[in-house]
């Protein structure tokens, strides 16, 4: 049984910076469950299905083997035994897994996939509903949240680095509006788990979050 860390919480939160970061600091495997959805997105769409087809994708879904392994440092995903680092960042990756991500068998498959890899290894993942869904056990779980203005003001300085324009209180309203969508869903709607320990990073550096979270793991092993 591998060490487990579950981190869930609202868009913008942080989630993935920290996830990554923790892992780094204990050696652990960080699983991106986005780029697993990708990887299936790719295996879908090189089968020739259609991302209408909901009959199709639940049946040929369950070939797909996904898999994330640490090589020399780097974050390697793998789908039935190829490497697709190269490609699960295109555009069409994207599109593919976004459409075929809402099917329910396609999340069944993953999250089987994802507690094959925390079973085996010791990993922090990060999402929605890891800890009340896909990880229950995990031996430290965090619900990580900011204010909706804090999440849109650090979503603004990420577009407005890149060069485009963008609208402060747009991003909020979408903002918000995802945060509905998250947490009224049918299948695996955002809470945070009963056992989870509530992080508000809304006035906090990304170091303080780490180290919080770093503390909670070292409270858990006394």
């Amino acid at each position: 049984m591998g060490y487990n860390i579950a981190i869930d919480g609202p868009a913008g939160a942080g989630k993935s910076t920290i996830a990554k970061k923790t892992a780094k600091q204990l050696g652990f495997i960080y699983v991106d469950t986005g780029a697993m959805y990708r990887a299936m997105g790719i295996f879908l769409m090189r089968e020739g299905i259609d991302p209408e087809d909901e009959k199709a994708i639940s049946e040929k879904c369950r070939e797909a083997d996904i898999t994330i392994r640490y090589e020399n440092g780097e974050q390697v995903v793998y789908l039935n035994g190829e490497n697709v680092n190269g490609v699960i960042r295109t555009e069409q990756a994207g599109t593919m897994a976004s459409l075929t991500s809402k099917n329910p068998d396609v999340r069944k498959k993953l999250v089987e996939l994802q507690q094959k890899l925390a079973a085996d290894a010791d990993v922090v993942m990060d999402g929605r509903d890891i800890g009340t869904c896909v990880l229950p056990d995990a031996q430290v779980k965090v619900y990580l949240t900011a204010s909706s203005a804090v999440r849109a003001k650090r979503r603004y300085q990420e577009l407005a680095a890149k060069g485009e324009s963008c609208d402060m209180d747009t991003i909020e309203a979408d903002i918000i509006e995802r945060d509905r969508q998250d947490m009224t869903r049918e299948i695996s709607p955002l809470v945070q788990a009963e056992d989870a320990v509530l992080v508000d990073s809304s006035d906090m550096t990304i170091e303080e979050v780490a180290a919080r979270i770093m503390s909670l793991v070292k409270k858990q092993a006394e």
